[in-house]
């Protein structure tokens, strides 16, 4: 793996899963160069990627979730991000490579598992698929070194996540926007969804976070939605009113309201 001049790796385990520092920052690889999950080391609990943060969206349109089923690990950044500040959340994190739980632990400065986090090795979509109503929200993050993984990107598996949520519950999945496959996934989303899909492009371009609702939201108001964000901003620190104002871009609205 051809890393960057002043890049440090470190091998952790098997050539697969590697960890690299760089300006400050600490990042997860998975066989290629592709950053999987940054950290940066004086803020470890900080969204350090833009499509992190986007992934809190759904604070939007659920701000006080108490179950959240999270498939996919990475270095971790948003399983500690909730841990530390949503305390009244408990959260699953479903990761098949033990690998990178390790890295996660080693470096990345996940906790050990305690009655708010934690951490099961296997198989997201089969774990999804044996706990229907088990969740408030279900973020998805499912890539391997270069592309999004089959098995979680299926009609069956969406279908499980919408199982698996409550009746108000919202699915969070990162999609890269360049994916040949990207207009096929966002289908099966709708399909599972009955159609109530939004799509918030990440500041950085390439990823897009999809927001699937259990329930209507009855055609929010702009200025609603703003006015939540700014209470959002001031509890946790992201840029809710860039979310806001993103959610214009890919989603049907009018004027004064998002049409879904």
């Amino acid at each position: 793996m051809k890393f960057l001049s002043k890049w440090r790796a470190r091998k952790v385990a098997d050539e697969a899963v590697e960890v690299s520092e760089k300006n400050g920052v600490r990042s997860l690889h998975l066989g290629s160069d592709t950053v999987q999950s940054s950290m940066r080391i004086g803020a470890p609990h900080d969204l350090e990627l833009a499509y992190t943060r986007s992934m809190m969206a759904f604070l939007l349109f659920y701000p006080r979730p108490e179950r959240v089923l999270m498939i996919g690990l990475g270095g971790g950044s948003l399983a500690k991000y909730i841990y530390h500040r949503l305390p009244s959340a408990r959260t699953t994190v479903v990761e098949i490579n033990p690998r990178v739980v390790a890295a996660a632990r080693a470096y990345f400065h996940v906790p050990p598992d305690d009655e708010r986090l934690t951490l099961e090795i296997g198989e997201g979509g089969a774990y999804v698929g044996a706990h229907p109503g088990s969740a408030d929200v279900v973020m998805v993050d499912g890539f391997d070194g270069v592309r999004q993984v089959e098995a979680l990107a299926t009609q069956a598996f969406y279908d499980s996540c919408a199982d698996a949520l409550g009746e108000d519950g919202v699915l969070v999945v990162n999609l890269w926007a360049n994916d040949r496959q990207f207009d096929a996934y966002l289908s099966r989303i709708e399909t599972s969804f009955g159609g109530r899909v939004l799509c918030l492009p990440a500041e950085r371009r390439g990823n897009v976070i999809v927001l699937a609702l259990k329930k209507s939201p009855g055609k929010p108001r702009w200025d609603d939605l703003r006015a939540r964000a700014r209470k959002l901003e001031a509890a946790y620190g992201l840029e809710f009113l860039r979310f806001v104002e993103a959610l214009k871009v890919m989603n049907a609205c009018s004027e004064r309201r998002l049409l879904v």
